[in-house]
């Protein structure tokens, strides 16, 4: 009996408690718009990418995943650094291939140059 008294003033009590915070909410009236979370760690826009900085990416959570906005800011931003990063390599391997050939005709013409002294 004791319990079953405890149990119906608990009951009374929070059912109080949660009208008098329903009913005296303050002058506010509703809760405002919560402001929608930004990715806190963005990737610098005054250097190249580094693989930290894809480490440290982190998007905030919404109802369904992510927010497709700064998922596809992120993952453009990649595509382009890594293109960038692409045309260089095959950049520099195109100079490093026409400087190869380069030492390799100058040290045929330099070996065949004491065959064609001898000959004179």
């Amino acid at each position: 009996m004791v319990m079953f008294l405890f149990l119906v003033i608990a009951l009374a009590v929070v059912v109080a408690a949660v009208t008098l915070a329903v009913v005296g909410g303050g002058e506010s009236g509703p809760l405002p718009d919560a402001a929608p979370e930004r990715v806190r760690d963005a990737l610098p826009p005054d250097r190249p990418v580094d693989r930290g900085d894809v480490e440290r990416l982190r998007f905030p959570l919404v109802v369904r995943g992510y927010r497709m906005a700064d998922v596809d800011d992120a993952l453009g931003r990649l595509g382009a650094e890594l293109a960038e990063r692409d045309a260089r390599i095959a950049d520099l391997e195109s100079a490093l291939a026409g400087a190869r050939a380069a030492a390799t005709a100058h040290r045929h013409v330099v070996m065949d140059k004491p065959a064609q002294e001898e000959q004179q």
